[in-house]
């Protein structure tokens, strides 16, 4: 049952990945989306934001600093609904009904994101492999010599 970690943690992470991508190679049609969704410094914001998810998506596939990555990945989640999916003033129904879903589809992805913050990458990760090597290295810290 341990391989389900890292299958997880490939499915999790691939749409993070491939999304930061996605910035940088469309990156003049995402700043005039972030532009006409009223974020400030929307050059900026998606360059930032498509280097979190890159960077984010790699630390949880790879269980190397996945903590970490999957908070970053968290922020930028809720950070996101809250900035880009504004269902409340969509006046179209069909168009907020969208915006509606990807607003809950973000936080789902967040809360997921958080449970890699709370438990971890799980067995079959850079992290714990290093973890368990530092285990057996015992270098003694008070040296008197």
């Amino acid at each position: 049952m341990g391989i389900l970690a890292p299958i997880g943690r490939f499915l999790f992470s691939l749409l993070f990945i491939m999304s930061g991508m996605n910035h940088f190679m469309q990156y003049e049609a995402m700043a005039g989306y972030a532009r006409s969704s009223g974020v400030p410094s929307p050059e900026a914001a998606v360059l930032v934001s498509g280097a979190v998810l890159v960077l984010g998506g790699v630390c949880v596939l790879l269980g190397a600093f996945a903590r970490i990555g999957a908070l970053l990945l968290a922020g930028f989640l809720v950070v996101s609904a809250l900035m880009m999916h504004r269902f409340w003033g969509v006046a179209d129904a069909m168009q907020a009904q969208s915006q509606l879903t990807h607003f809950f589809k973000n936080l789902a992805l967040a809360g997921g994101a958080l449970l890699i913050v709370y438990f971890g990458p799980g067995p079959y990760s850079l992290g714990r492999r290093a973890e368990r090597f530092a285990s057996r290295i015992q270098i003694p810290l008070n040296r008197r010599g």
